[in-house]
């Protein structure tokens, strides 16, 4: 009964408590970049989801048998192989989403949830909690990638997932999806969860 409760918690903590973007505002560079659209996050989310929990299966494993001195380029090796099987595969099934993400898909290497991630957890607790903090921290960054995508493209094109949804309401912001919409909107969602946390 104790080890379900800890996996709770390990779980759930991305989700709220410790969200990676909007409590600990990791990751903000393709949390940023990639929001402009919900299909373009919706893509970020599944490649980070992918990568983060095959790395943390990865490096719980093999734990044991990696030299301190090496950790960190050993878990960098190992991330780099999913950031890169990820990759192809929007690639040659999604050429269009693919060209959309440009650069940040190969940038998940060097994310600091991936890497911060293998560290501080998976390379010190077994694979059933690593991936209770892998998918929990995933889900988390998704909720905060979906909302911060939703509004900027309900705000700046009028549409979500490319379908109109408030046509001739109101003139759709522009500056929503460009960059200072994107500062914009992650501020008042940072804003947002620090009023409620500190309620």
């Amino acid at each position: 009964m104790k080890g379900e409760v800890s996996l709770g918690k390990e779980f759930t903590k991305g989700l709220w408590r410790e969200n990676p973007v909007l409590v600990m505002l990791l990751g903000l560079c393709p949390t940023l970049a990639v929001t402009n659209s919900v299909k373009n996050a919706l893509g970020m989310i599944g490649a980070v989801f992918f990568v983060l929990t095959c790395s943390s299966i990865m490096v719980s494993l093999i734990k044991k048998l990696v030299p301190p001195q090496v950790r960190i380029a050993t878990y960098i090796v190992i991330i780099a192989t999913f950031v890169t099987m990820a990759d192809r595969f929007l690639a040659a099934y999604f050429p269009a989403l693919s060209k959309a993400l440009g650069p940040y898909v190969p940038l998940i290497v060097v994310n600091c949830i991936i890497l911060g991630r293998q560290e501080a957890f998976a390379s010190r607790h077994g694979v059933v909690a690593s991936v209770a903090d892998a998918v929990g921290m995933s889900l988390g960054f998704g909720i905060a990638l979906m909302l911060l995508s939703s509004i900027r493209e309900i705000l700046g094109n009028g549409t979500w997932l490319g379908v109109p949804i408030v046509k001739g309401l109101f003139t759709p912001w522009q500056v929503m999806i460009l960059p200072a919409g994107a500062f914009l909107a992650l501020g008042v969602l940072v804003s947002m969860v620090r009023y409620f946390k500190n309620r």
